[in-house]
């Protein structure tokens, strides 16, 4: 039996409803989604085509016939209530989309969702205006069966990561080690990679936060930075875990405790209501007193679901607040060219008196773990 037939089900019921009053409330009598991730959530439909129109009393999702069939059933499953509407041609398509916003008067559309060509062409036929992003809004807090997704990603990638991590002094490049990875989260059974697997080492890869795999061969000495997530159920997981090749040396040991300290330090300042920004400054405050101000090169943490970077952003900047139901990281790094770099990445739960870790591999060290036993 598939792990996956144990998790609790997606609460569509009642989303399209809750974004209908958003709306209404704003004043507006219907909204206009062209964001896949947002019909997504609200729908359960997996396509690669499609617009779904909201009004006072249906819903209409209109896209083309490759996905007719598949729509009906995926809305069927998640219990959606929506017309399905097919044309064959782009011009059907937008005929059919006319003819279900006829009688409206003032369509909210997500300008951030349409580019501006795209939106002057709509306008010329359809009384959209722009609109908060509400369908975003709603999908930052997560339910039961989203979260369970997410935690079952993060088993996936802490799986692969537990047998592919000891063989990092064994001759391997970096580009052998995303793929390595990324097969056995496929084999451990995720729908393959959150996005792609950062492998860092070095003194001049590790120092680049979102370094890309090459052929460099990782050796005695480096230090490497491992970003990896799984993908279920189109729900992500984020995690980074850092290592040294061999024994490490006592400046390397000094900045990977403190880039845990600060990590930790992240990860008791997450809890429900309490500003997004302030996890940021518990990370960025020890290292500043520490002197190594100039090597956090970026924000601490971000909201992950059905996006790898969604809301709320844990940044110096940031006015979010943090609310029971967000699932976001906390991974301060510190990244220095000429000593490499060290990050620790845990994804968490916002709960309303702190916070539940879902990424469980080891980090209290930056030494390999011994290969796991059979």
């Amino acid at each position: 039996m598939s792990v996956r037939e144990h998790l609790p089900p997606i609460g569509y019921a009642g989303r399209i409803g809750r974004v209908r009053r958003r709306a209404t409330d704003l004043g507006f009598d219907g909204v206009l989604v062209t964001d896949l991730i947002d019909i997504r959530w609200l729908t359960g439909f997996t396509g690669s085509s499609g617009t779904l129109l909201i009004t006072p009393d249906r819903a209409v999702f209109v896209t083309d016939g490759r996905y007719r069939d598949r729509a009906a059933d995926e809305f069927a499953a998640s219990g959606a209530e929506a017309d399905i509407v097919a044309g064959f041609t782009k011009l059907e398509q937008q005929q059919r989309l006319d003819d279900a916003a006829r009688n409206l008067s003032k369509i909210g559309a997500s300008a951030a969702s349409i580019d501006h060509e795209s939106w002057t062409r709509l306008a010329t036929r359809l009384p959209i205006a722009p609109i908060t992003t509400i369908v975003a809004d709603e999908r930052r807090t997560k339910d039961e069966g989203e979260v369970a997704r997410i935690e079952l990603a993060a088993e996936f990638a802490d799986a692969a990561l537990a047998e592919v991590a000891p063989l990092l002094g064994d001759g391997l490049t970096e580009a052998d080690v995303r793929t390595e990875l990324e097969y056995r989260m496929r084999r451990h059974g995720a729908d393959g990679p959150s996005y792609d697997t950062i492998v860092a080492s070095g003194p001049t890869n590790a120092a680049r936060p979102h370094h890309e795999p090459t052929d460099r061969l990782i050796v005695e000495g480096d230090t490497v930075v491992i970003d990896v997530g799984a993908l279920v159920d189109g729900y992500h997981s984020d995690m980074t875990r850092s290592y040294v090749i061999g024994e490490p040396t006592a400046q390397q040991r000094e900045i990977y405790d403190l880039v845990l300290t600060a990590q930790l330090a992240g990860l008791s300042a997450v809890t429900a209501g309490r500003r997004a920004a302030a996890v940021d400054t518990a990370c960025r405050t020890l290292f500043e007193g520490a002197g190594y101000r100039d090597w956090y090169l970026h924000s601490t943490g971000h909201g992950v679901g059905l996006q790898i970077h969604e809301d709320p952003y844990e940044s110096p900047v940031s006015e979010q607040t943090l609310v029971a139901g967000d699932v976001v990281t906390v991974e301060p790094g510190l990244y220095r060219v000429g000593f490499g770099g060290f990050r620790v990445e845990d994804l968490v739960e916002v709960e309303s008196d702190g916070c539940r870790v879902l990424t469980q591999s080891p980090k209290d060290t930056p030494c390999l773990p011994s290969p796991p036993t059979t």
